[in-house]
């Protein structure tokens, strides 16, 4: 599950994408898949169906348990369905840029749902409109259909490999053309995409954690660079994936996957007890007990433990309970934002020297209020540790990230943050330690946000993606 940051002060989520091809209660399981898919994004939800020979789709803002009902559940019957769950990254906060999106065309009926961010995006689109293309969102998800309606090449199959090639940036889709359902993945592997069976259905998901849940299982990943047509007992391939070398975003095991899920071969979990245990290595404390920031830092916190043989005590009560929105007090409670989230359990910490583990610090202001509220229970030292390297760079491939400015790491010391947080010591995990805890190759993950090298980038040399409204 994310952790307790605020909006502002976190790498907020990108987006998930389920899709089931070849099962009766298709529409049913993308629901479910979506539910566990949920942390990757809360903005909006959609699902797309294929049945009496149409396509029917429901979208809408919110979360998944709101958008969807019995009723609008019931006009998405068919055997092939694809959904979504976003956060804006490239494009406006608004319905009109929930996924999937969906048109009429030559082709057939398409929709198609996907994570990640073009960095050609605003080029492809100008290109577009000149030719004289509408488009009806800001989302760089449209600019793919638009590549594909007015491809003129022979088949469906041509027209999507043609619209891929122009690409440029990262991508995990799915496609709905009809009853038929084809999945892609970008040259560099930036996002998860993941391929699994139910029964004799075909499933894809962003993430494992929705096969566990809808009782599928894993069959491989899509391979970066990978074009797939699920159909019949193996996949087809358009074509084959990439040789590399990938760009798999290492903040998918740091802080965005589930836990549970396996992201790049790897069980995130485990890699995140790694992180915490070379944490340890690099930067121990003379302290009592390991709290971690619930619940991202949780895994990070208990390897921590285990390595500096100290006690892992569950320090804060998250309450999960919180919705979307609340409505704040105007001055009248200190770090109030925080507080409806988090509480720490004095019982347990006061009068302690406590090592907090958390997975990354973007802003500052959240690791600020918690490190004052332990001060308030009689916390004696708070020593901060993180498990990631500092963050010094935006995304520009999936993940809404603050503007350079924005990001303390970018404009402060590591000792200018410990004052500014107001802990006793402060240690981040190094580069080389944190990729050291993946089995894949370092050269295989990209470390932009931590780093700012960037793998990908447009014509002109930029890595931006534009608009950026609403990021």
């Amino acid at each position: 599950m994310v952790g307790v940051k605020l909006p502002g002060d976190a790498f907020a989520d990108e987006c998930g994408v389920c899709a089931v091809i070849g099962h009766p209660d298709a529409a049913n399981l993308v629901y479910l898949g979506l539910y566990a898919l949920q942390h990757r994004g809360q903005e909006s939800a959609g699902i797309v169906s294929f049945g009496d020979g149409r396509l029917s789709h429901h979208k809408a803002m919110g979360y998944v348990a709101d958008v969807f009902d019995r009723e609008n559940m019931a006009e998405l019957a068919g055997n092939t369905s694809l959904g979504h769950v976003r956060y804006s990254t490239a494009g406006s906060s608004s319905l009109v840029n929930a996924q999937p999106v969906v048109a009429k065309t030559h082709w057939g009926q398409l929709a198609l749902a996907h994570n990640g961010n073009l960095v050609n995006a605003d080029r492809l689109r100008q290109r577009l409109e000149r030719e004289g293309a509408i488009f009806q969102s800001t989302s760089d998800s449209e600019v793919f259909l638009h590549l594909i309606a007015r491809s003129r090449a022979a088949t469906l199959e041509a027209a999507l490999l043609e619209s891929l090639d122009a690409a440029r940036g990262a991508w995990s889709a799915a496609m709905l053309c009809d009853d038929r359902l084809f999945v892609a993945r970008d040259p560099n592997g930036f996002r998860p995409l993941a391929l699994g069976r139910l029964g004799e259905a075909w499933v894809v998901a962003s993430e494992t954690c929705a096969f566990d849940l809808l009782g599928a299982h894993l069959v491989r990943e899509v391979c970066p660079g990978e074009v797939l047509e699920l159909l019949g007992e193996e996949p087809r391939v358009l074509r084959p994936g990439a040789a590399g070398p990938f760009a798999h975003c290492v903040f998918e095991h740091v802080y965005f996957a589930r836990p549970d899920s396996m992201v790049f071969g790897e069980g995130v979990a485990v890699v995140r007890e790694r992180m915490g245990e070379q944490l340890a290595r690099e930067h121990p404390a003379d302290a009592d007990i390991v709290v971690p920031v619930p619940d991202s830092g949780v895994p990070a916190a208990l390897g921590f433990a285990r390595q500096a043989q100290l006690p892992f005590v569950l320090g804060f009560v998250r309450n999960h309970y919180v919705g979307r929105t609340f409505i704040e007090p105007r001055q009248s409670i200190r770090h109030f934002g925080v507080k409806v989230k988090l509480n720490p359990v004095r019982a347990l910490v006061e009068g302690k020297r406590v090592i907090l583990v958390d997975d990354s610090i973007v802003r500052g202001t959240t690791s600020r209020k918690i490190v004052q509220m332990l001060r308030g229970v009689g916390v004696k030292e708070v020593h901060m540790r993180v498990s990631s390297p500092p963050t010094v760079a935006p995304c520009y491939y999936g993940i809404d990230t603050p503007e350079r400015r924005e990001l303390i790491a970018a404009n402060q010391s590591v000792e200018e943050i410990r004052g500014y947080v107001g802990a006793d010591s402060i240690g981040y995990l190094s580069e080389s330690g944190m990729l050291s805890c993946l089995a894949t190759a370092p050269e295989h993950f990209c470390t932009a946000c931590f780093s700012g090298r960037y793998r990908v980038l447009d014509e002109d040399g930029s890595a931006v993606v534009l608009p950026r409204e609403g990021r």
